[in-house]
């Protein structure tokens, strides 16, 4: 900040910013879990079936993770 900024203007200048952020959260949809509204929302996405898909071949082969030579 520059040296010229009194102590009033960053407080002003906070009080704005926790403003803002207030404002946000209030307009915000704060009804229901937020981890119900992500469960499912990227079921169908290609990258992440190909990743299921990993995680599932990876578990029937019985490996650990130490197994990879590292």
């Amino acid at each position: 900040m520059p040296e010229s900024t009194t102590i009033e203007q960053r407080l002003t200048n906070l009080e704005q910013v926790v403003f803002e952020l207030q404002n946000k959260v209030d307009n915000g949809d704060s009804r229901g879990n937020w981890l119900e509204k992500m469960v499912g929302s990227i079921s169908d996405d290609a990258v992440f079936l190909e990743a299921l898909e990993y995680g599932r071949v990876f578990r029937q082969s019985g490996r650990s993770i130490d197994d990879n030579g590292k």
